[in-house]
């Protein structure tokens, strides 16, 4: 078994891959089907789909979107945290945690992406 991508369901999955692109330079693909994918720089991607893609492979029972609610993080690794944390707030990302160092060693920040999506971006752990 392997891991493959995450999907994250949101109201316009176009602009979040678009978002992906300009803020942290990573390479975006938009499928016209209100589905999109990031490289991540391994086999894992990240996917977008827009609310109506993830209610159609769901049972009625389940509602896609809980406006409000964080229910996970995406985490991105950068070698220098504050100028990606710097260009993503450009680009239009709302800082919630600017970058820190932590005890460990760690630089750790937090954004909310304007889709609503948390993301920690942080340095790379030395163990």
């Amino acid at each position: 078994m392997k891991f493959v991508k995450t999907i994250v369901y949101v109201e316009d999955a176009k602009a979040s891959v678009e978002f992906f692109e300009k803020a942290f330079g990573l390479k975006g693909t938009y499928h016209d089907q209100g589905y999109g994918e990031i490289e991540t720089g391994g086999d894992t991607k990240i996917s977008f789909a827009d609310y109506p893609v993830g209610q159609y492979h769901l049972p009625e029972k389940y509602e896609v979107g809980a406006p409000g609610k964080v229910v996970f993080e995406l985490s991105l690794v950068s070698e220098d945290v504050e100028e990606a944390f710097r260009k993503a707030v450009e680009a239009g990302a709302e800082p919630l945690q600017e970058p820190e160092k932590k005890p460990w060693g760690q630089v750790s920040s937090f954004l909310r992406l304007p889709d609503g999506t948390i993301v920690d971006l942080a340095s790379p752990v030395a163990f």
